[in-house]
């Protein structure tokens, strides 16, 4: 695992030792998304990687791409290997322009970094139950359901019950922006894009998905090993944030966990705890790249 406290002095890689990291990297993502693409035949558009490759802007070809990061020198490469912020010194070494990256992307770097500490630093909230899910169709006609290929477990009649009788407290942006018309007024919180530095919080499933798309958003300030990480990591909490949800996932192999019940709703909680945890050491990760970074 490389940390920030290596960007302090570079570490030089022969290229038998830079190789067999990046062909270890790429037969790791090769295994994160397995079938894809037979998923893709089988289920339509439903699978977990399908969502992960499409609602984040990152492409297989670019997260299978290996970088070291910053604080490198790689012996024997050539800088069009890794993209176009490389540079090769007088020695036919390969290392990353940080300066570069910055020059072009400083304001990125320190929303990206300003929005990860405020993440880190706020009080964790399990009470959602991932409602968020079925507020994106609640009191909407079959034909409006976002995911309409999956049948609602529930019913439109049950699910809108269940979403009544437990309100819903989503705290995160990007999924109340696809709230139906009829819940908003029922969220608790009314975030904004503008707000988001205020209202993203350390236990919400989706604040802990997009660790992930801050994690490639900072490439190549960071190494391809942690957005790997990031990446295993919201495919995990997808898959729950599915199972959690309104649908009937049963054909595509996902069980569900009946959040309308008491015991589904402690379950969930449970795996909320430990995503919080493991996503809470990433975000710190890439706390520490954005400080080396920006100095």
């Amino acid at each position: 695992m490389t940390s920030a406290a290596d960007l302090v002095r570079p570490t030089r890689l022969s290229p038998e030792q830079w190789q067999a990291r990046r062909s270890h990297h790429a037969e790791r993502i090769d295994g994160l998304l397995g079938d894809q693409l037979v998923k893709r035949a089988q289920h339509g558009r439903q699978s977990i990687e399908e969502f992960l490759l499409t609602y984040y802007n990152f492409r297989p070809a670019q997260l299978r791409r290996w970088q070291p990061g910053p604080g490198f020198i790689l012996d024997g490469a050539e800088p069009e290997e890794f993209g176009p912020y490389f540079v090769a010194d007088p020695h036919g070494a390969v290392r990353l322009d940080a300066a570069g990256v910055l020059e072009r992307r400083r304001d990125s770097v320190e929303w990206i970094y300003r929005l990860l500490s405020s993440t880190a630093a706020r009080a964790p909230h399990f009470g959602c139950f991932g409602m968020h899910e079925w507020a994106m169709v609640y009191r909407q006609a079959p034909a409006e359901v976002r995911h309409n290929l999956l049948p609602l477990r529930l019913g439109a009649e049950g699910t809108a019950d269940v979403v009544d009788q437990l309100a819903v407290r989503c705290s995160h942006f990007d999924a109340f922006r696809f709230f139906t018309p009829a819940a908003r007024p029922l969220n608790l919180l009314q975030p904004t894009r503008e707000t988001q530095h205020e209202h993203d919080q350390p236990a919400c499933l989706h604040a802990n998905m997009d660790v992930y798309r801050w994690a490639y958003r900072l490439s190549p300030l960071v190494p391809s090993e942690l957005i790997a990480d990031c990446f295993e990591l919201a495919k995990e909490i997808r898959t729950l944030d599915m199972r959690a949800s309104p649908y009937d996932l049963t054909t595509i192999g996902l069980s569900p966990i009946q959040v309308e019940t008491a015991e589904g709703r402690a379950e969930y909680v449970r795996f909320q705890r430990d995503f919080s945890e493991r996503a809470g050491l990433l975000r710190n990760r890439l706390v520490d790249y954005c400080e080396q970074a920006l100095g």
